[in-house]
C-alpha cells in the first residue's frame, strides 16, 4: 500500500534549508508562524504530522511557495555554451569577460569566462571589501594577481588573491583563456 500523507523527510530537509536561508532561529520561525517551538523542532527532525495550516503558516514566514516545503529538491542543470552569456569588453586591453553564472540569492559568487590577448594588461581597481578572486588558467600563459606581485600561470594553474586590492590579468600568449570566480564575503 502506498504511503499517504506528507513526505516527512522532504518537509524536514526543506524546513531546515529554508530556515537556514533566512537566518532565523527555530524560536523565531515558530513564533512568527504561531506554532509551538517543539512542533517545529519535531518537523525539522522528520517526525510529527503537520497540517496544511501549519505548513502554510511556515511557508509564509519563510517566504517560499508551499510546494517548496513538500516537494523534493530537483537538481537544476544550467548549460551556457562557449559563445553565450553577457559579454563585457575592456576599454584599455584585449580582454573579454563573459558572465557564466551570476550570484543567486544568498550565495556570494559570480563566475566569468576570460579571453585575453597579449598587449595592454587588464588592470582592475579594488572591488568592495572582502572580495576574493579565484582564477584557473585554461590555455595560454598569463600574469595574474596583485598589481605589485603578479604570478605567471600556465594551463591548469590556479591562483586566489584579494579582489579588494588593485589586481591585474595580462595575457602572455595569444588565445589565453581562464575561468574567474569572484567570491563576495
Amino acid at each position: 500500500m502506498a504511503e499517504r500523507g506528507a513526505p516527512l523527510d522532504v518537509i524536514a530537509a526543506s524546513l531546515r534549508r529554508e530556515r537556514a536561508r533566512t537566518g532565523l532561529s527555530l524560536s523565531e520561525v515558530a513564533k512568527r508562524a504561531g506554532i509551538a517551538k517543539s512542533t517545529l523542532s519535531q518537523l525539522e527532525a522528520g517526525s510529527g504530522n503537520p497540517s496544511v495550516e501549519t505548513l502554510w503558516a511556515l511557508s509564509v514566514v519563510l517566504d517560499v511557495p508551499f510546494a517548496r516545503l513538500v516537494e523534493p529538491v530537483r537538481p537544476q542543470v544550467q548549460v551556457i555554451r562557449a559563445d553565450e552569456g553577457p559579454t563585457f569588453y575592456s576599454e584599455r586591453s584585449d580582454y573579454v569577460a563573459t558572465l557564466v553564472a551570476s550570484c543567486p540569492p544568498n550565495a556570494r559568487r559570480d563566475i566569468f569566462r576570460i579571453s585575453a590577448e597579449p598587449g595592454t594588461p587588464r588592470r582592475s581597481d579594488p572591488h568592495m571589501p572582502g572580495v576574493v578572486e579565484h582564477v584557473v588558467l585554461s590555455s595560454g600563459r598569463a600574469l595574474v594577481g596583485l598589481v605589485d606581485e603578479p604570478v605567471e600561470l600556465a594551463p591548469g594553474d590556479y591562483i586566489a588573491y584579494p579582489g579588494d586590492v588593485a589586481h591585474i590579468f595580462q595575457a602572455l600568449e595569444p588565445g589565453t583563456r581562464a575561468v574567474l570566480v569572484s567570491e563576495h564575503t
